[in-house]
Order: C-alpha cells, then structure tokens, then sequence
C-alpha cells in the first residue's frame, strides 16, 4: 500500500485506509481490509472503498466502512448500512460545573436508569399503536417534540433536522413494526449507553464555544442508541430480498453478504423507504430519551432542566445510506460506523454552526475519553465522512473471557465513575480493553485533514443496558 500522513491506499488506488500506522497493522489481522477491497468490486463505486481508523470487520462491509455509488450505475447494500440502522449519538451540554454534579453523581445514575428502560429486549414507557408508530417513523423527531419530548432547537441541530424524507411506513414488515412498537424510547444493550461527562480538555477554545462548550468541568450528557429491533428487522428482512436479486440484475457479488439492488430499482426503492423509516425511529428514540435525562438532572439537582443550560449541540447518524451531493454530482453514502463530517459552508449544517462546520461526536468506550470534533475540508475526498467512535479490538465473547464485570464496575468506581448496568457481563463486554485507543482514533482523522479536535470529555456516571 502507498502511504502519506495518517492514509494508506492500495496501488490501484480502490481501497483508502485513514489510520495511524499501529491502528493499520491491527486492521491487517482481521478481514477489514478484505472487505473492503470487496466493497470496491461493487457496481458504479465512485472512487475508493474507504475505511475509518475505528474500522473492523462486519456483516459484508467492514464498521468503520465508507462508499459512495453513482446514481445511475451504481447500487445501495443493506449491508452498507448495518443492523443498527441509525445507530447514532447525541452530546447535551449543560452550564452545570463537576464539582455541582459530582457528589449527586450515584443518585443521577440510578435515576437516569429508572428512567430511561435499558437492556435486550426492554420495553418503553410510551406504548404506541401502529398508527402511532407510523406516524413517529414518518415525522421522525418532531413527532416527539410535538408529544411534548422535547423543544424547538433540539430538531434544529439534529443531523437532517431529525428527519429523513422518503420514510415508507408501508414498506417495513409487521414484524419489523410488532419489535418496533414496545421498545420505542428505550437504550438497548450491547455498546449503547448514556453518560455523564465532563469536560477534561478544550483544543480550539472558539470552535469549542461554537458548539456551546464553554471550558474545562463543564457537565455534558453523551446518548448512544439507535432504532432497536425496528431497524434490526428492516436489515434482515432486506439482506434476504436482495439476496435473491443478484440474478435479476446480474451483480456479480464478490461476497453475498454484500447483496445489493440498483438504485433506480423497485427493491431499493423499497429499501430506502424502509431504512429512512428507522432511522426516524432512532431520532425519535434518541430524542424521547433526551427528555427523560433533562427530567432526571431536574429531579436530582432540584432545577429545572432550562435552567441548568441543558441543550442539544448535536445529533449525529453512524448507519446510514443517503443521497448527498459531492463534487457537483449526487451519490448515495453509504457511512456503516462511520459519521458525515461537513466543513463551515455546507446548506447541511445548522445555522448556527454553519460558519464554523459540523460537529462531530466520537464517543469512547465507558473506561476512557469521548470527543468532540469539527468536519474540515480535507472531509471532501471521504465524501463528507469521518470515524464514529473507539472500535473494538475483540469480539464480545472475547471481552468476556478477558474481563470480569464485576472487577470493571470496581475498578469504574473506584476511579470515581458512577456505573449501572442491567448486569455485570455487560461490563465486561464493553470494558475499555476490548477497543482501540480513541486518542489515536481521533489523531488519525485529524492527521488526515479530515476533522478538527475540539474538545475531550471524560465520564463521571455511566448506566448500561
């Protein structure tokens, strides 16, 4: 592979990796780059397969994964865009100081998950009909603004106005809508969580104050979930459509577990209409959640949430394919663990933050820092894309020959993390050994010109599914 800062790329140029040379070499013991040299061979690719320095191998595409197809030739995947449909997270900053929080910080996190249902196969407090259901995956997060979860200026600084157009209720399954339906409003299991954190480092004090982040203590909620067994359905249901497409279309498919259909088809149509339905449902599941915190910190700290300065400075998507517009022409992204990245000028990016760039949101694991970063420029060749967080280094099983759940929880607290979990062995398969080392994560999209770090947070209360 040919190599510059931070980037290697195959000889024939099909594959771009970003990622500092240990993170690459740790790539190279798995299938990732695999996968990703599949991923090229995929009809009406414009450009490189790329992949993320949080990159590992995955259902067909690796996670960390980025592609981008022409709209006449080109195809949409399934397996492009994951399991966890919009799969994404959301960082709240308050005008909170850690010194305010800290001694409330076990009280906070044993409220936040009475709150906020968590765990495999949890169910909501919000008991929805299919209509309901409907009309929520349809309006996406304003449908819960408008339920009365929520304000105004949460929408507004959602990625897509916490909408995706196009949503077709009608073309996701009832099973998809029966496991939808009671799990609406709820965290899920596995690495999604809510924390919170404080800020530990400012790097760019204006871009910083930008996005509302004001100094060093300051207190943020970070909110990592996405659309629950309603998107997990709409993939599976999709990945056996499209296996049985191939033929009809004759796609020559490198590895079946990159089954696919043209984007001017009627089964990618279908698909598209289905998966824009769950990723409304992850904006509204994320944005339900939001209320729940605010109303938790309220509670607790004896304030109402406004005024504790708590607001949303961002939500961001990490599974999803959508049709952008890069280098003049549209293409359809598709971004599998990864998150957009827009510069300062975008139409895409809030107005308040639209001279500056978007924020970029890199959670970490639970043991160690998250980030805040800001898309740059040098984001145009990954077609506006970015890492979406540590990745892991072992599989769940591994983690939990490696760890015991109950020495991470000690050890948690014994470093002044409050931590809930609905059992321990959820501790152990998210302990922070088990992913790659975020700070160098975080250099390597910046070494690559791709992003901007901006600030560091570190976590004071963790609750688990």
């Amino acid at each position: 592979m040919k190599k510059r800062d931070a980037v290697f790329e195959t000889t024939d140029g099909s594959v771009r990796v970003y990622a500092e040379e240990a993170l690459f070499e740790k790539m190279k013991g798995d299938r990732t780059i695999g996968q990703a040299e599949n991923v090229s061979k995929l009809p009406g690719i414009v450009g490189a397969a790329l992949v993320m320095p949080d990159g590992h191998e995955g259902y067909g595409f690796p996670i960390g994964g980025v592609a981008a197809f022409g709209m006449e030739a080109g195809v949409i995947s399934p397996g492009g865009v994951g399991y966890d449909i919009n799969c994404g997270v959301r960082l709240l900053r308050t005008e909170l100081k850690a010194e305010d929080v800290k001694p409330h910080a076990h009280e906070l996190v044993q409220t936040l998950f009475g709150n906020i249902p968590s765990g495999v196969g949890s169910k909501s407090k919000i008991r929805l009909d299919t209509k309901q259901l409907g009309e929520a995956v349809t309006q996406g997060a304003a449908w819960a603004v408008e339920k009365g979860y929520g304000v105004a200026a949460d929408i507004e600084h959602c990625e897509e106005n916490g909408c995706m157009k196009g949503a077709d209720f009608s073309k996701a399954s009832d099973m998809a809508k029966k496991r939808g339906a009671p799990q609406f409003g709820t965290l899920g299991s596995g690495n999604h969580f809510v924390e919170i954190q404080r800020v530990d480092k400012v790097f760019d004090a204006d871009i910083a104050k930008a996005f509302g982040i004001t100094g060093e203590g300051q207190v943020t909620v970070m909110i990592h979930s996405g659309s629950r067994g309603y998107g997990h359905q709409v993939c599976d249901d999709y990945i056996r459509t499209m296996l049985g497409v191939a033929e009809k279309y004759k796609i020559s498919l490198p590895d079946r577990e990159l089954c696919c259909a043209p984007l001017n088809s009627e089964e990618a149509r279908n698909y598209m209409g289905a998966m824009n339905s769950a990723v409304n449902y992850a904006f509204c599941n994320r944005q339900v959640m939001t209320h729940w915190v605010r109303e938790s910190f309220a509670s607790v700290m004896k304030k109402s949430w406004d005024a504790m300065g708590f607001q949303l400075v961002y939500d961001v998507c990490h599974n999803i394919a959508k049709i952008e517009e890069h280098g003049g022409k549209k293409v359809c992204v598709h971004r599998k663990g990864a998150t957009r990245a827009f510069w300062k000028g975008r139409k895409e990016i809030p107005t308040a933050y639209r001279n500056v760039g978007q924020p970029v949101i890199i959670p970490g694991s639970m043991n160690t820092a998250s980030y805040l970063l800001c898309g740059l420029e040098g984001a145009a060749e990954t077609f506006g894309s970015t890492c979406h967080g540590a990745g892991r280094t072992m599989s769940r099983h591994e983690a939990l020959r490696a760890f015991r759940g109950t020495d991470v929880q000690k050890k948690m607290e014994a470093e002044g993390v409050a931590v809930k979990s609905m059992e321990p062995q959820i501790l152990a398969e998210e302990a922070g050994g088990a992913y790659k080392d975020v700070d160098a994560v975080v250099r390597s999209v910046e070494k690559a010109g791709l992003c901007k770090i901006v600030a560091r947070f570190v976590p004071m209360g963790v609750i688990k599914g």
